[in-house]
């Protein structure tokens, strides 16, 4: 299966046929970020403030059953913050007692943490999503990384719950239209018949006076226009369903870019205060250089990730700080600049983005066995035009693929890191305990 972006979750969720296929659709999108999490769709009773049956997506289908919990039993302050939709809200200590409620716990059947995120309609709550994953204590929350795709799901639903409520507003128009038509059609056919009989009969026509001929005919007319005046009224609201339809997944589109742009906002806000927070508070050079590349490794899913920094006064770097990479490979380890992925991008200084390594002949890490994804980012570390170091991140998560949207955030992520480096004498400091060592 190919790696589920946001990009190709949009388009699967924009081709899904019907609900459950968006839901399946999303439950792979959450197995590329972490396998043991689960996923379920509840739906909600508003007028009866009931959440009626849970869906969860199993392989290729969705699996129904009926939980009937009402709305009061989650916490108050979850409630309020389900109800207004959007975010998800974290039942934390508490999500035991909830996965047992709503029926829903991880395949592993370890203890799990559980989210709420609410489903809204033009206000009203119409659905919510649950998401359970298990307890860590190091790293990103999946919930803070499948956020993205939870909107994108959010938008499908609106769309489906649109298309039926459109669905249910066009039937109910043509079933009005038809009785008003059919009403219609009688009364004209029984006007034609006293009509027909009115002329065609001597002594019907001897006892129907003029005047009453013309008032049927009248009639008659009269009840032809208003049929017709009907069907074009109808053929209006019709057209002005469909349109405002339309305006409307326009404008949740529009939405939903907003707000993917604020989330990604926040996100690089709240890195940086990781990386300024990690600075202020660590003296050590090792702690603050294997803190550093935690972070933008965890961040960007790096499974395997090396920070490489200049050695002082010569045209070498050394391997200050890696997670993942061969064992022979040692801290330390001297490169050369110009030689080597590393070496090559702190001659340039430029950043390499490869996407598929299998389509550069004769590239050095196409016989590495630690080397298990196609793809990788190597970014040069530069502070006032003087080289600090180079940056890599390889094996994305469950097979993923760099792209460029990944460059332009590693880049904000670099600047920092270079700004660190060279405020703390980082290269120089960790060098001598590498000496020392």
């Amino acid at each position: 299966m190919p790696p589920r972006t946001l990009a190709s979750l949009a388009h699967a969720l924009g081709a899904a046929s019907d609900l459950d296929a968006a839901l399946v659709s999303l439950g792979e999108a959450l197995a590329e970020v972490d396998r043991s999490a689960r996923l379920a769709l509840l739906t909600f009773d508003a007028r009866r403030q009931l959440f009626r049956d849970r869906l969860t997506p199993a392989d290729d289908k969705v699996v129904r059953e009926r939980i009937d919990t009402t709305f009061d039993h989650l916490p108050a302050r979850v409630r309020q913050q389900v109800a207004k939709g959007g975010q998800f809200a974290d039942l934390g200590d508490d999500s035991d007692e909830y996965l047992r409620l709503f029926g829903l716990s991880l395949t592993s059947g370890e203890d799990g943490l559980l989210a709420i995120c609410g489903i809204t309609h033009d206000g009203p709550l119409a659905a919510a999503l649950l998401l359970v994953e298990s307890r860590r204590f190091f790293g990103t929350r999946v919930v803070e990384r499948f956020a993205p795709s939870a909107a994108l799901f959010e938008l499908a639903h609106a769309r489906f719950a649109e298309r039926d409520a459109r669905d249910e507003a066009v039937h109910t128009l043509e079933d009005v239209t038809q009785r008003v038509h059919g009403e219609y059609v009688k009364r004209l056919a029984a006007l034609e018949q006293e009509l027909a009989a009115a002329r065609n009969t001597p002594q019907a026509t001897a006892a129907v006076a003029p005047e009453r001929l013309i008032a049927l005919e009248r009639d008659a007319a009269r009840a032809r226009e208003d049929a017709r005046r009907a069907t074009r009224r109808a053929e209006a609201v019709e057209g002005q369903v469909t349109a405002a339809v339309s305006q409307l997944e326009q404008a949740h589109i529009e939405l939903h870019r907003r707000s993917e742009m604020l989330r990604q906002k926040t996100r690089t806000l709240y890195l940086i205060d990781r990386v300024l927070t990690l600075d202020a508070t660590t003296a050590d050079p090792r702690q603050l250089a294997d803190g550093l590349l935690a972070l933008v490794g965890d961040d960007m899913q790096a499974q395997r990730c090396s920070l490489v920094l200049r050695v002082p006064g010569a045209n070498e770097l050394y391997i200050a700080a890696a997670t993942g990479l061969a064992p022979e490979i040692a801290e330390g380890k001297r490169i050369r600049i110009g030689e080597g992925v590393s070496g090559k991008v702190a001659a340039t200084r430029e950043p390499l983005l490869v996407t598929d390594v299998t389509q550069t002949q004769g590239h050095p890490l196409l016989h590495d066995e630690y080397f298990t994804t196609g793809s990788f980012i190597s970014f040069p570390l530069v502070y006032h035009d003087e080289l600090v170091g180079v940056l890599n991140l390889t094996n994305r998560a469950l097979r993923g693929v760099y792209v460029e949207e990944d460059v332009e955030r590693v880049r904000i992520l670099a600047l920092l890191i270079s700004l660190i480096a060279w405020r703390a004498v980082l290269p120089e400091r960790l060098l001598e305990s590498i000496g020392v060592r």
